[in-house]
């Protein structure tokens, strides 16, 4: 299909080509990785002309393998880039891993020649790990925000969908990289290019800075029931300091025992466990993404002893705290097992 170049209504339109060059850390995510390219592919056939290039990075400079396996060759390795380019360090799984010492002393110098750095999905750990980030507002993916959060203590973590915090870009991953070029295309050549590239991936509802990346609790939990959203709202909110029951129910002006009902009619589980559940998928992401000890991951999911939170862990997870933390490239699936409370 043809498609008829529209004219840029920006007066700030770039007089050269923009080049993004895309850091392919190891187990990158292929999603996060073409939401962000294809838009600039797109918007090369929108304009009729190259507005964009892109080149691939990583370390090696040969191959890199993102999370479903796929290879993708690369055109550089750790080299040094145009000043005027735009680096962006698409992350995946294992991201501690894959964040090595020379891609961290290579980010640390492109940062220090004055270049606009940004993380997709994941990414944005390897930019707080080379301290790319401090002082500096940032998100990632949701999965990974406990572990973040616990590691860097500098960097201000949001729940948006993507920040532009300067020269620093981070986003959530998935789609979320889409949402953030279609604000580069529309900032570089125009609201009505960057709509029609949104067309052309039929992407009708765009993002913004301030949407969230997570599905709201009703659609999340299948359940439109306010009283019920808000409890679990609270006890998300208040994981390391667990409430009890009561003082759930008295917050939303019901007794315990309709709480009880409203837990058991929804979601076919007591609030307790329910709360359990939810400090255990906690804990699990601290012992898979940082160094905390288990003691530590106990007492930031409200565990007052470790054998306690190691006898709830081994009945949900079917596993130890620590022998969880020698099968991480074979993760327990979330949810598993049963909980006896």
């Amino acid at each position: 299909m043809s498609i008829a170049p529209l004219k840029a209504t920006q007066t700030s339109k770039p007089e050269a080509p923009r080049r993004f060059v895309f850091l392919l850390l190891d187990k990158f995510t292929m999603l996060a990785f073409a939401s962000a390219i294809e838009p600039l592919r797109i918007a090369n056939r929108v304009l009729g002309e190259t507005a964009y290039t892109w080149a691939l990075a990583g370390e090696g400079g040969a191959w890199a393998t993102c999370s479903n396996g796929t290879a993708f060759k690369l055109d550089m390795g750790l080299d040094e880039i145009e000043r005027d380019d735009i680096l962006l360090a698409c992350g995946g799984i294992d991201v501690q891993k894959a964040a090595t010492k020379p891609i961290l002393n290579w980010l640390r110098r492109e940062s220090r020649r004055g270049a606009i750095i940004g993380g997709l999905c994941t990414g944005a750990y390897a930019l707080a790990k080379a301290g790319l980030l401090d002082g500096k507002k940032a998100t990632i993916h949701w999965e990974n925000q406990d572990g973040f959060l616990e590691e860097f203590d500098d960097v201000t973590l949001t729940k948006s969908v993507f920040v532009m915090d300067g020269n620093r870009w981070s986003t959530a991953g998935g789609t979320s990289s889409l949402d953030l070029m279609l604000k580069v295309i529309a900032g570089d050549h125009g609201e009505d290019v960057a709509n029609t590239v949104a067309d052309q991936l039929i992407y009708s509802t765009p993002r913004t800075d301030q949407d969230t990346q997570r599905l709201s609790i009703p659609t999340r939990i299948g359940v439109r029931h306010p009283k019920l959203s808000q409890v679990i709202q609270m006890m998300e909110g208040n994981i390391e300091d667990p409430m009890s029951p009561a003082d759930l129910a008295e917050e939303v002006g019901m007794s315990t025992r309709q709480l009880e009902r409203l837990f058991r009619r929804y979601l076919n589980r007591s609030p307790k466990r329910y709360y359990m559940e939810l400090r255990l998928q906690k804990a699990r992401n601290l012992l898979m993404q940082t160094d905390m000890s288990v003691i530590n991951v106990a007492l930031a999911c409200g565990f007052a002893s470790p054998s306690h939170f190691s006898k709830c862990y081994r009945s949900h997870y079917n596993t130890t705290p620590y022998r969880e933390r020698g099968t991480q490239g074979n993760p327990t699936p979330p949810m598993a097992g049963r909980l006896s409370i």
